[in-house]
């Protein structure tokens, strides 16, 4: 469960530590104070995308941490396990984002990406947003949601795998059978080209050889001429440097500097005897061969006319060469390649029919579980007229489909004798508020994430309705911890844990706060959602009322 969150310098927060207890947990507040800041921060350590204009005005950075207790969590112990980052009964996660956009993630202090923070987050907690009844209208959440209750996500991803796998063969069949003509063509073509270069025979490093070897004997007698020149300098500068060692080497030249210019002195004229064996050994490597030269520079035009011709680098010549051959050997052996492709086809579609197959009969079994669990939670929430339905349509095209064989989508009745239609078709507002929030409850309940986040998934309720969606988040927390943002009171009065978000301000400033409230401090809080402004006797009474009936 998560046990701790520290914040600094995100968005209107300095600095903000809480510690999070089992239980179901409720974070109200005035509109606009914050209340979803906490979460919004949360879901960065979760792997969220990060937006630089989150950072605190004037910081140079913000920073999030979280920590989970996982001791009661072997899957996410395994996860770390397998990645080397375990770190014992506690899991932390920690983002840090800078104001010029640089973002980076840590699992239990090591760098991580954020796939792996969501990854691991997927394990350690569960986030129902505040917008999670429009999304609902969409039918891939629908069919994630039916595949989570289900339990059934590693089989859903055999399906998906399989059937990416069949398509990529597919097109790659396609690609080969439907241009048969282009393919000669081009075989031709790269049959031309590749005994070209096959005739060309560049060696690997014969281009920087050939150059370096042009350049020589294109500068032969100019360098024959400048290196004699500099032979005859050493010869005098040696005999310089000889005979004023000798003048110096008379006893009379005593002391430090004498001693200092005579060791200078033998220095440099071993250092120059040094330098004339080396020009001579540079004369000796060079001669005038007009008949070499030609030949060289014949070579290196061949060379660079079969790079033109190719638009590349003399230096790429052999990178090209290597490509051409691959391409030329790749379609020669295009009829082998059509045959393995349609065997291997053949063995993916027998293996995804079989994985389909038990994808669809478990769709098939959750569907009818999960209606009869939202029915009855729906009744709850004053719909009981309402008639919800899974269907699991069957595809047209019989061809492996990365989302299984049938076509899912919820569809809701909402006054008897009515045809059910599409969730956006019939429901209202308020009904489709009511109804995503039953799903989520029994979705949730049949999870095995041990915490879970909501964040106003009861906006659209009021009334005896939000005390009864109090009592189902309460009930939730009995078997996992329950994170609730609300502006209800009779959500909030069902809080083991009571959170308050304040925003202070100054001239300079804004700053939000988040505080723990004992007893009393419940009981102003409940009656303030009650009563706004004005808090009466009545209201106080009544919140206390409410919070000794949760």
């Amino acid at each position: 469960m998560l046990s701790h969150i520290s914040i600094s310098n995100y968005t209107i927060v300095s600095e903000l530590e809480m510690e999070f207890a089992a239980g179901m947990t409720v974070i109200t507040g005035e509109t606009g104070a914050g209340k979803s800041i906490t979460l919004d921060a949360l879901g960065l350590c979760l792997g969220d995308r990060a937006d630089p204009k989150a950072v605190r005005h004037g910081a140079k950075r913000a920073e999030i941490a979280a920590t989970f207790d996982i001791s009661a969590l072997p899957a996410a112990s395994a996860w770390l396990d397998s990645r080397d980052l375990e770190g014992g009964d506690e899991c932390l996660l920690r983002r840090v984002i800078t104001a010029e956009g640089r973002s980076r993630a840590y699992i239990n202090g090591s760098p991580s990406t954020l796939q792996d923070c969501a990854e691991l987050g997927a394990l350690l907690i569960d986030i129902h947003s505040q917008h999670a009844h429009q999304s609902l209208l969409r039918k891939p959440v629908q069919r994630a949601l039916l595949d989570a209750y289900a339990g059934h996500q590693k089989l859903a991803a055999d399906v998906e795998q399989s059937a990416s796998n069949w398509l990529r063969a597919q097109r790659e069949l396609e690609l080969l059978t439907g241009s048969a003509d282009e393919h000669a063509s081009r075989a031709q073509l790269l049959a031309y080209q590749v005994d070209e270069l096959d005739q060309l025979a560049l060696g690997e490093t014969e281009l920087q050889e050939l150059e370096q070897e042009q350049k020589l004997l294109a500068n032969a007698e100019q360098i024959l001429s400048s290196a004699h020149s500099a032979l005859d300098l050493c010869d005098q500068q040696e005999n310089g440097t000889r005979r004023a060692l000798q003048l110096l080497s008379d006893d009379a030249h005593a002391g430090d500097a004498a001693d200092s210019a005579r060791e200078l002195l033998d220095s440099a004229a071993i250092q120059i005897a040094e330098a004339r064996s080396e020009i001579q050994r540079h004369l000796d490597a060079v001669e005038i061969d007009p008949e070499r030269l030609d030949i060289v520079q014949r070579r290196l035009e061949t060379i660079y006319d079969v790079a033109r011709k190719h638009r590349v680098m003399p230096e790429q010549v052999a990178e090209v060469h290597q490509r051409l051959r691959e391409e030329l050997d790749s379609l020669a052996g295009s009829e082998e390649r059509i045959k393995e492709l349609q065997g291997e086809m053949a063995s993916l579609e027998r293996a995804y029919a079989g994985q389909a197959k038990k994808l669809s009969s478990s769709r098939s079994r959750a569907a009818k579980k999960l209606v009869k669990a939202a029915q009855e939670v729906l009744a709850t929430l004053a719909m009981a007229q309402c008639t919800l339905e899974i269907a699991l349509t069957p595809r047209d095209n019989s061809a492996p489909h990365p989302h299984g064989v049938e076509d899912i989508e919820f569809l809701i009745s909402t006054n008897p004798g009515t045809a059910p239609q599409g969730l956006g078709k019939i429901a209202s507002g308020g009904e489709l508020s009511r109804i995503s929030l039953a799903i989520q409850v029994v979705t949730a309940s049949a999870g095995t994430v041990p915490s879970m986040v909501f964040d106003e998934v009861d906006v659209g309720i009021g009334g005896a309705v939000a005390e009864v969606v109090g009592k189902l988040l309460r009930d939730l927390a009995g078997t996992a911890q329950v994170l609730c943002v609300t502006h209800l009171p009779q959500v909030a009065a069902q809080g083991q844990q009571h959170l308050q978000v304040s925003k202070q301000s100054n001239k300079d400033s804004v700053e939000t706060r988040l505080s723990t409230l004992g007893q009393d401090e419940k009981v102003e809080e409940i009656a303030r959602m009650l009563g706004g402004v004005k808090i009466t006797e009545q209201t106080l009474a009544h919140a206390r009322e409410m919070l000794e009936s949760a």
